[in-house]
């Protein structure tokens, strides 16, 4: 195809597609899907070689989020059943990134839900990083506590913090049909606050939650305007108790070609297989490392993942 041709012409140059050509990718055939595959690849390879970073998920307060984010089961007035619990401890916390680090990880990403943290919850997560830092030494630590106020990505770096996330999720156009107690411009400002501090920053999306092609594409332009350093792709698991309980509409093609379409637009950029490749990719998840450079190992915050032995075999093979 033509179009993959001229595709893996730019990304092999750090140029991204235009929007037409993004689209166009999301738009081919289940037929030509190994070729899609094959093409993205071939940039994933120039930037990454072959080599798949790990990250390990900590969820060090879960549930009685006051956020409505409709794709959440930690949402306000959410009837998800899933753990609810308040913060962990800094040596629980520092135990549990201790079995992801002895499984591989280099990077350990500590959760906490809510609208975004108080001081005193910045000093917690601070005294959380220095236990981890000190039990495991050059392990990467990104920190993810919702919006931020003015200082505070300062003070989690000054504590060792490597990097922050906060994902776009969806379009701007979109934005207010999946989330109404923040907007779009809320989480764009804590992502420039996260670089601004000198923090690695880290945001991607979620697919699945009934957007459009054109939503798809937009929300990655968005993040490569942004230009994070690594782009998380979550499918959405559709929880019982959550408004998108129903939104089952992703195919394993479907879920490849958006990771392909990702990595043609952010050709050099670190894309993360995340929450919901087990359930969506299903037997294809091997193909999704010829686009995807990074995974989460395990669990995720409140869903199951695939046991990390398993990662690790589907790695190496």
């Amino acid at each position: 195809m033509e179009l993959l041709t001229t595709l893996v012409d730019k990304g092999l140059r750090r140029e991204p597609p235009t929007r037409d050509e993004a689209l166009a990718v999301l738009a081919t055939s289940d037929d030509d899907l190994l070729d899609v595959v094959a093409a993205a690849g071939r940039v994933r390879r120039q930037w990454f070689g072959r080599r798949v970073k790990l990250n390990y998920l900590v969820n060090l307060k879960s549930g009685l989020c006051p956020e409505d984010c409709s794709y959440c089961s930690q949402r306000l007035g959410s009837k998800a059943e899933i753990l609810k619990y308040t913060w962990l401890k800094p040596e629980e916390a520092a135990a549990a990134a201790g079995a992801g680090v002895a499984g591989g990880a280099k990077r350990v990403c500590l959760v906490a839900s809510g609208r975004g943290p108080t001081d005193r919850d910045v000093d917690r997560v601070s005294d959380t990083i220095a236990a981890i830092k000190e039990r495991n030494e050059g392990v990467e630590v990104c920190a993810c506590l919702g919006l931020l106020s003015d200082g505070q990505a300062e003070r989690l770096r000054a504590a060792g913090a490597d990097a922050y996330n906060h994902n776009l999720n969806t379009s701007e156009a979109t934005y207010q049909d999946i989330c109404t107690t923040h907007d779009f411009s809320d989480r764009v400002s804590t992502v420039r606050q996260a670089q601004g501090a000198g923090l690695s920053a880290c945001s991607g999306l979620i697919a699945g939650m009934g957007e459009t092609d054109e939503d798809l594409v937009d929300v990655v332009f968005a993040l490569r305007e942004l230009d994070p350093d690594s782009v998380p792709v979550n499918f959405l698991i559709p929880f019982e108790g959550t408004p998108l309980a129903e939104e089952w509409n992703l195919t394993p093609q479907r879920a490849l070609r958006i990771l392909a379409m990702v990595r043609f637009v952010c050709p050099d950029v670190e894309v993360r297989l995340a929450g919901g490749r087990e359930v969506h990719l299903r037997s294809l998840q091997p193909l999704a490392l010829h686009l995807a450079n990074s995974i989460f190992l395990g669990d995720y915050l409140t869903s199951e993942g695939q046991a990390g032995q398993a990662d690790l075999d589907m790695i190496a093979d």
